[in-house]
Order: structure tokens, then sequence, then C-alpha cells
């Protein structure tokens, strides 16, 4: 619902201002949320994206690259001077921070960290150095603590002291003198309680981590014991930082869709709208690899139980490698309809990142299948008598192809006809994917043998 006398903004009304001039664009952006910001400019061309993010206030850009895609991130990072970094850096949490400089240029980074003061250098430094699959590599510095001496009333007083450069979730630990933290006062105690109560009466238990801790166990105990803030140590047990429950829900959800598309085969670098195809073809090449070897073993098995006595190929020595098409061009199908049913889930499959996807999507299939279709005529050949080596690398690269263009198009198709693409598109596709393999290679085998 739209305030009365105010304009309805999309990414239609953004693309043709920026048609017009960049800083019409940018000046269209105002009072539109950054995650919405972000997505818009991912739509566009690399420079047409930087000229509005070069037209943007300091704090839109800050805003705009925490909630920007790797792609999106990469292309603005790589065109911004040291000024423009440290502007933006002086903006951000502290994690945030060193990951910007992580992936600016080496050059630029040492440039800002030589402009900036020592003290937030030398913790940037720090940060930077940990391994960044790691509770250290994940954690914000900036936190609230008190001494165990103190009351609710001095916590309040010093979230209002501390808390601009601390993670927006309201909580503070308590610490001794050496900084180990003894206590964790969550928001509904320091909302509930007088505020002459002694911490030591009024604090829980808290639960830290180690700083060398994989991230994703640190995040799955922010989610089992729904903690505002996790306590990240040294060895000593000093607190040294905090993981929110805003950066431990990002860890799990990358967790969980790298996970998913390693079961179909396919890599995070699939998602990126701007990764080459040869980097998509390569990260999806191993699962292709397997299935051959275990299609061609299966062939070998089955010409036990299916050997015909004369020469030459026969309807029992097309039936044998008909297994190892259908799993090719199943595993393809499957792999880009997971891209699609994911970014679709996403959102992030509109305008022309949709043509681009299904584009390279589908070249991705083109090129897998003729390496696939290359490299079985060859092993065939020499395996088989007659055209039947020729026959199954022809069938392997149609039914590959076929498979990609099912497997970009059904997702589209189901979307666009109101059903939900996650639930069709798997079962349909793979009883499309072999059908129409089963009569490609059928096909094609017939007609090579019997000419």
């Amino acid at each position: 619902m739209v305030p009365a006398g105010k304009e309805e903004k999309d990414a239609g009304g953004f693309r043709t201002l920026l048609e017009t001039s960049p800083g019409q664009a940018a000046r269209y952006l105002d009072g539109v949320h950054a995650a919405d910001r972000a997505q818009w400019l991912r739509d566009v061309g690399a420079e047409d994206a930087w000229r509005v993010f070069g037209e943007l206030t300091t704090e839109s850009q800050a805003e705009l690259i925490e909630y920007a895609d790797d792609d999106l991130r990469a292309v603005l990072i790589a065109r911004m001077s040291a000024g423009d970094l440290r502007g933006v850096l002086d903006e951000l949490p502290s994690d945030e921070a060193a990951d910007l400089l992580g992936e600016a240029d080496t050059r630029v980074a040492e440039d800002v960290l030589a402009a900036i003061d020592s003290e937030t250098a030398q913790e940037l430094r720090e940060l930077a150095a940990h391994e960044p699959d790691t509770a250290g590599g994940i954690m914000a510095t900036e936190f609230v603590t008190v001494g165990p001496e103190e009351r609710v009333g001095d916590a309040v007083k010093a979230i209002r002291k501390q808390g601009d450069d601390a993670e927006e979730e309201l909580a503070v630990f308590v610490v001794d003198e050496e900084g180990k933290p003894l206590g964790f006062l969550p928001d509904r105690v320091l909302l509930s309680q007088p505020i002459h109560t002694p911490v030591l009466e009024a604090m829980v238990e808290p639960i830290t981590v180690g700083v060398a801790q994989d991230q994703e166990e640190a995040a799955r105990l922010v989610e089992k014991y729904g903690l505002l803030s996790l306590g990240v140590v040294d060895e000593g047990g000093s607190l040294i930082g905090v993981i929110s429950a805003d950066d431990a829900a990002e860890v799990l959800a990358e967790e969980a869709e790298e996970d998913l598309l390693r079961m179909a085969g396919a890599s995070v670098e699939s998602l990126h709208g701007r990764a080459t195809v040869l980097r998509r073809v390569r990260n999806r090449l191993p699962l292709m690899g397997i299935t051959v070897l275990s299609g061609l073993l299966s062939a070998k098995i089955l010409r036990w139980f299916l050997e015909t006595p004369g020469e030459g190929a026969g309807t029992s020595d097309i039936l044998r490698y008909l297994p190892l098409i259908i799993g090719l061009a199943g595993n393809v199908g499957v792999q880009s309809s997971t891209i699609l049913v994911r970014a679709i889930a996403m959102g992030e499959l509109e305008g022309p990142r949709q043509r681009a996807m299904l584009r390279s999507e589908t070249l991705v299939g083109v090129v897998i299948g003729f390496i696939c279709g290359l490299l079985l005529a060859g092993v065939v050949s020499l395996l088989e008598p007659g055209q039947l080596g020729l026959a199954v690398g022809i069938a392997t690269a149609a039914a590959i192809l076929c498979a990609a263009l099912m497997g970009t198009s059904v997702p589209v198709l189901c979307t666009r006809m109101g059903i939900d693409p996650a639930i069709v598109a798997g079962p349909f596709l793979i009883c499309l994917s072999d059908v129409s393999g089963s009569v490609l290679f059928v096909a094609v085998a017939k007609a090579l043998i019997q000419a």
C-alpha cells in the first residue's frame, strides 16, 4: 500500500530514468529500501550501476553494499578509489568493513588503512587475518560491556554511550577485569528489571565460542538457543567479538544453499548472473564424469545379460547405453532447474536478468553436451563395433541440450502458470528428460546402425 501522494517506485521506472540521467535515477532511489536498490542495480549494466552508485550519499552507498550480492559488490568495489572506500568503511560495522577491504584492490586497501587511525586499522587487519569460514571471520568487534559491580541502569547508560557503534541487537555482556565474559543481559532483562538491580543478579549465563570455531557450528548455537548475540573469545577466554542473530541466519542460509547446489551437482558460482559459461561448465563437469563412468560400467554389466550372437550392433547394444544417456540428461536438467527454481524463489529472475540466465544456462548445456558427446563417441567406438559410438555421442549431445532447455524453461513456465516450480519442476523435468533422452538415443542409433 502506497501512502496518498507518494509515487509507487519500481525497477521499470528506475531503468527509464537511468536512460536519461544517472543523477535522476539515483534521486529516484530516495525512500527505496537498500535491498531493492541493490537488486535494481544488479539488473543493469556494470557501468550504469557504478554511475548511479557514485551519485548516492556515502551512507546510502554503505547500506547498498551490505545488501549487494557478490557480483554487484565486485563491480562496485573494483571501481572505488581509496577515498570512496574510506567513506563507506566509516558507515559499516567492523565485520562488513573487513570483508569490504578484503575484496578491494590490495593497493587501495593499503592506502585506506594508512589513512585511518592506527587503532581502527589494526582492528581491521586482525579481523581480516581470521579465516573467513570461522567465528572470527564473521564476528563484529563492536559490542557493549559492563563490569560485575555495576547495575542495570549502568548497562542502559552503556548502551547509550557505546550503542552507536555496536550491533543493532540490544544486548550487553558482563565481563571481568580481564575481559572474560561472566554473564549476558538480554533485552527483556534490561527492559523489565529495575535500574538499581545488580547485573550479577539479572544476568544469564553467557554462551561463547572460540575464535577458530567453524562458522556453521557457531551459527547453529545462535539458532539452537535463540540468542541475540553469541560471544567470541580468544585463546585466553577474553571476549573479542560478537556474532549477531542476523549474521548467524545469513551463514545458515548460505550453507543450506551451498549444500543444496552440491547435491544437484552445481555450485555457488552458478547463481551469479555474470559468472562465465566456462566457469560453470568446469564446476559441473566432475559430476558428469562420475555419471559417464557409472554408465559405461552399467553398459558392461548389461552386456553379460543382453549379449546376442552375430557381428555388429543390435537392439540389445543400443539398450545397454540407454541408462547412460538418461543419467547425463537428467543431471544437466536437474542442475539447470535447481538454479532457476532458487533464483525464482529469491526474486532474482526478473527483467533482463531472466533472459541472461536462461541464455547462459542453455549455453552451459550446449558446452557440456558437446564435451560429453565427443568423449563418449570416442570411448564407445573403441569398445563397440559399427556406428554405435557415433550414435551414443550424437544422442548424448542432443539429449543434454534438450534437458538444459527444459531445465530452464519448465520452472519459468510453471511460475507464469501460477504453479510452484519447486513442487512441479523436479518430477516433471525428470519425466521429460527420461522420455526425450530415450527417444533421441533410440532414433539416432537406429538411423545410424541401419544406414
